[in-house]
Parts: structure tokens; sequence; C-alpha cells
């Protein structure tokens, strides 16, 4: 076995429809593991991502629309997860969503659905994929946090604080868990640019009348020192080193991946 095949894993990814997710679950599913995908999405689009992956690297891929917002339906991924793909070996916590506005205009709905979905969740398929993993004595833990995890940015209350969050019940989750085989660990990206992003950019373009180019440029990349969006396969790389037998000393770590930013 070599420090990425994963073959015979379970792996369940959320968020895993498009973007970041897709790619990681891409990555697992070429390490050999079985995958769960989660998110939302044209549902012909999404079983045309499940039988690729499926046929392309001859694995079992599932499928859960559930709701990451409500505590049950994140709770409920893992067992229909196990239902579908066997075993839940390896969970990444991906599921996210943004909104911008100063706190004080910030619409409570919008922080609740940012907290529930950004942070929540996390805790909720935690908690119920531990037990298995425990049992079978091998668990990894992946949560995609974000530089926003790390440092805070103004207009963002809710996002830096679910992820702020997420980053502590990383730690907390890997202290826990210590002496066993089972390592949880943070992923902190800067600006990627998936869908999330580019409706930021969009919103940005129209409210002061920038065009797109300098919107990347002078506001969504002003904190980036590299002056480049991280490119998504390097997250997925980094996500699948951490699942592999090559990650089992790393747990309880925030890794930065953001060209720079915290750095400062």
């Amino acid at each position: 076995m070599n420090n990425l095949d994963l073959e015979g894993r379970g792996a369940v990814v959320t968020g895993s429809t498009s973007g970041i997710g897709l790619d990681i679950a891409r990555a697992l599913a070429a390490a050999g593991a079985n995958v769960m995908l989660n998110g939302f999405g044209d549902r012909d689009d999404i079983e045309a991502i499940r039988r690729a992956l499926a046929d392309e690297n001859g694995i079992t891929v599932g499928y859960s629309g559930a709701d990451l917002s409500d505590g049950d339906a994140a709770t409920g991924l893992i067992a229909e997860a196990e239902a579908a793909i066997g075993t839940v070996d390896i969970l990444v916590n991906n599921a996210g969503i943004q909104h911008v506005a100063p706190v004080d205009e910030f619409a409570a709905a919008k922080w609740e659905a940012i907290i529930a979905i950004n942070l929540s969740s996390a805790f909720y398929t935690t908690a119920a994929a531990l037990p298995g993993m425990k049992a079978r004595e091998f668990g990894r833990v992946v949560n995609i946090a974000s530089a926003h995890g790390l440092v805070a940015s103004p207009f963002k209350s809710a996002y830096v604080a679910a992820k702020h969050g997420l980053v502590g019940l990383t730690k907390t989750v890997a202290l826990e868990v210590a002496q066993t085989p089972i390592t949880c660990n943070a992923i902190c990206p800067g600006f990627v640019q998936t869908p999330l992003v580019d409706g930021q950019i969009d919103d940005q373009a129209k409210a002061h009348g920038l065009s797109r180019d300098d919107v990347i440029r002078d506001i969504i990349l002003e904190s980036q020192p590299s002056k480049r969006f991280v490119e998504s396969a390097h997250i997925s790389d980094l996500a699948l080193f951490l699942c592999g037998p090559a990650g089992g000393s790393i747990t309880g770590a925030a890794l930065s991946i953001d060209g720079g930013w915290t750095a400062r």
C-alpha cells in the first residue's frame, strides 16, 4: 500500500457536487476510496458526476441531498453513507455558504444559516462518524475552514465566526481522539475561484461599478500576497495526503494554503 492508497475506505465529502468539494471527492475516488457525495444542484448533472466517478475508478459512489442546515439531516447523512458505501472512514466537512453585510445590517436568518451549514453541520457529522471510526480503529476528519478561520475581514461576521469555530472544533476533536488512530485537521484556504467566490466578484463589481478584473485584483485578492487564486487541486492534494497513512501524525492542525495571506 502506498501513502495515498485508500482502497476499501469509505469517504463522505459534504458540499461535493461542485468546487473544492468535488475536487476532493475526485481525488479520494482516484485513490480507491468509495465516496458519498452530498450537495445541491441539478439531479441529472449530479447523477452524471456520480456515475463517472464510479465507472472511472471502479468504486462505489453514493449521493445524498441532505440539507446540512438541519442537524438531524447532517447526522442522518452518516447513516445514509454507511448504507450506501459501507463505512465512513474519512469525513471531509466542506459545505459552506457566504453572505456579506455590516454586523448591524446582517440579516438574522443569514447568520443562522451560515452558522448552521459552515459550523454546526461539522459537529453533527463528526459526532455521528466517530463511533464507527473508533470501532474500526481508523479515521480521518478533514474540515475545510478558511484563512478566515485564522484572521478576520470586515462585513463577514457570520462566516468568520463559523470558520474560527470550525478551527476550534478541529482542535477539540483532535485532542479527544489523540490516543486513537483517528486524526482531525483543518485546511485553511485563501481565495479559490469557486462558484461561491464568482458570486462575490459579481456582487462587488455591481456594487462598486468596477470590472471583474478590477474586483479580483483590488478587492478579492487584496489580502493575498501572491495575487493569484489558490488552486482547488492543491487543496484536494493536501486533503488526500492528510487522509493517507503519511498523515497519521498530523492532528489538530490548521494548515494554511493561502498565497501568504496569514503570513502577514
